[in-house]
């Protein structure tokens, strides 16, 4: 026995689009995807969220490769001071063994080489770890994620996108990069110190170069973040054109809708393109600002020491140690660049991949919560439900559509494409939740049920 409420009668049930109403709907879906592009271009997470899901052993693996680089990156400005002692003892002209001994017994510092190894094998090692456990879990969540998700915030070419190409950008942001960009800051800290230490005067003099370095660092950082989440949502929606097309190649064909997803392919390559030729320019100006003014602080600071040898009793060695350590730090701001690079990149593609991830979807297939019963008679009712599609909003499937089926009823749904058969079933499985009005199963609310549990005892 049932009762239907006119699947075909008195507009209870709308009918879908037209062909030409759905040409219409793809050109606003072109048009949404590309004000998301904009929206989203700047959006990134915080750096110390990118290590959100390290277990203990990976904070002891970054601890030792921060160790490792520290101990690596204050190796070269040490190496300055023994370079000076060499000059200074050329510059004295005497067969001091005391002077030679001296400078042979400085080889001690040469163990800290084997802090390379420790940086290079705690970063990189715990890198690989955290991404191998955010594409577990960026995988799990799309898996536990709600149909509407996939109708509105996502599709298969950009989860896959995301696995293969986001999660190596965020391995590369918290991997060896972050033990580079250690190393660069201890060098450019201890080449300053040592400066500092073995000549003020001079330092001072070369520092006035260090506001033009911050700055053009600063730049290149910002343009950089700016770029790079944009370029990358561009090549997740033309991954999902090609998806899209060769998955549906025999449509496609037969409307020969293929330039037009050439097109479409090509429109998002463009705005990628734009965002990476912006992106290597900046970086290109920015490192050529950077190594101008290095080297003009380098002329200047060879000038200003032959003045202090000559007034000021300065040697040679302690001169030239001044200048190298001072080049040395700041030609590691230099070297930072890439870092930087890779770490705009990480954090512009971890924020969409941390939000999915963090996501609670409104009907959570691995919630245990609700009724589980011990046998299960098959009424089903669906009482004054209206329904439309998140992803179509404004399109009205049902509007106070009513239908009792009663267990061991054989029942077929007749009617024309887009009346609404395949969302009776949709709802009987609690794919969607009706805005209003209720789903029932042997007179108890779908939503009352464990999701689980219920989705077993149906078949479809």
């Amino acid at each position: 026995m049932a009762s239907e409420s006119g699947l075909n009668g008195d507009g209870n049930i709308v009918e879908d689009v037209s062909e030409t109403q759905r040409s219409r709907e793809e050109d606003k879906e072109v048009k949404k995807t590309e004000k998301k592009e904009e929206h989203e271009k700047t959006k990134t997470v915080p750096f110390y969220k990118l290590f959100a899901f390290a277990d203990s052993f990976d904070i002891l693996l970054m601890i030792l490769g921060t160790l490792g680089s520290i101990g690596n990156g204050l190796g070269f400005p040490i190496m300055t001071v023994l370079f000076g002692d060499l000059i200074d003892a050329f510059g004295q002209n005497q067969n001091d063994s005391n002077v030679s001994d001296k400078v042979s017994k400085n080889r001690v510092f040469n163990v800290l080489d084997v802090f390379k190894c420790s940086e290079l094998s705690g970063w990189m090692i715990s890198g690989e770890r955290q991404a191998a456990r955010i594409r577990s879990m960026y995988l799990k969540t799309i898996l536990r994620q709600d149909i509407a998700f996939f109708d509105v915030d996502t599709n298969t070419g950009e989860v896959v996108g995301r696995m293969s190409g986001d999660t190596v950008l965020i391995q590369d942001a918290m991997g060896e990069k972050v033990g580079k960009a250690i190393q660069l800051l201890s060098t450019f800290v201890g080449g300053f110190v040592i400066a500092f230490l073995k000549g003020w005067l001079l330092t001072l003099v070369m520092l006035s170069s260090i506001p033009l370095l911050v700055m053009a660092g600063a730049g290149l950082a910002i343009v950089i973040a700016k770029t790079a989440s944009r370029g990358q949502t561009a090549y997740a929606n033309a991954a999902v054109v090609v998806e899209q097309t060769i998955g549906s190649i025999r449509t496609v064909a037969s409307f020969t809708g293929e330039k037009q997803a050439i097109s479409n392919y090509n429109k998002h390559l463009l705005t990628a393109y734009k965002a990476g030729v912006i992106e290597g320019g900046s970086t290109g100006l920015g490192l050529g600002t950077l190594f101008l003014v290095i080297f003009c602080s380098y002329a200047l600071a060879v000038w200003y020491g032959g003045k202090l040898i000559l007034d000021k009793g300065y040697t040679g060695g302690q001169v030239l140690n001044i200048i190298i350590s001072v080049l040395t730090g700041s030609m590691s701001l230099g070297q930072a660049s890439p870092c930087l690079s890779a770490f705009a990149a990480g954090q512009a593609a971890a924020y969409k991949m941390f939000e999915t991830i963090e996501r609670r979807p409104d009907i959570d297939s691995y919630s245990t919560n609700g009724k589980v019963m011990d046998d299960i008679k098959g009424d089903i009712e669906l009482k004054d439900v209206y329904f439309t599609y998140p992803a179509r909003p404004d399109e009205q499937i049902f509007r106070g559509f009513s239908l009792f089926i009663s267990s061991g009823t054989t029942v077929a749904l007749v009617g024309q494409s887009g009346s609404g058969k395949s969302t009776v079933v949709s709802l009987i499985e609690r794919f969607y939740d009706p805005q209003a009005g209720e789903v029932l199963i042997d007179g108890v609310n779908l939503k009352e049920f464990q999701l689980k549990w219920i989705r077993s005892k149906i078949g479809l």
